[in-house]
């Protein structure tokens, strides 16, 4: 999985539970009912098309006609099940914790795409950051940070106080992500 880029990292990640237990109840059709379940769940959750892609692949698609509909978040979840049926060496350890530092270029994303006025990533960020502020801690410390980098702050000795080693780090990855898209 290091192979992959940043983003595609953190969607295997977090989502590794899933991709495992898919390709296992593919390997063992009696561990399929609670993946079916799980299917149901996410269906309801609106996952309409990433569900149809795991149902099919369940009864037994390989074919590229899978990533027809699905968006790119989607295409790594069925990518990385693919790819762990052929190679079981490939896929995510489901216990895993998931380095904040790769969902630096995500963030970032989401905040460049605020200060273009991006009203539906705003929303979304304005969730993310009042998830991240109940966590406490250095998450919670980077959900109070949202606001401040919308609206254009990128001084590393404002944002970094009272940050772990570890808060640093995704810190300084955003801001270094912030730049990039701020060039273009």
């Amino acid at each position: 999985m290091s192979q992959l880029p940043p983003r595609q990292q953190q969607i295997v990640q977090a989502h590794a539970a899933l991709i495992v237990s898919v390709v296992q109840a593919t390997q063992n059709p009696q561990l399929r009912a609670p993946v079916d379940q799980l299917l149901r769940t996410s269906e309801e959750n609106g996952w309409g098309a990433l569900v149809a892609a795991i149902r099919r692949i369940l009864n037994g698609s390989r074919d590229m006609s899978l990533f027809a509909q699905l968006d790119e978040e989607d295409s790594v979840i069925v990518e990385a099940i693919l790819r762990g049926l052929q190679d079981p060496h490939s896929l995510p350890d489901p216990t895993a914790k998931p380095d904040p530092v790769l969902a630096a270029p995500g963030l970032a994303g989401m905040i460049h795409a605020c200060t273009r006025g991006d009203v539906q990533a705003l929303e979304l960020l304005a969730q993310m950051a009042e998830q991240m502020t109940q966590v406490g801690g250095d998450m919670g410390r980077m959900g109070g940070l949202m606001r401040r980098l919308v609206e254009g702050e990128r001084n590393p000795d404002v944002l970094l106080k009272g940050m772990s080693a570890q808060g640093e780090s995704l810190v300084l990855a955003v801001l270094e992500e912030l730049g990039k898209l701020e060039m273009h």
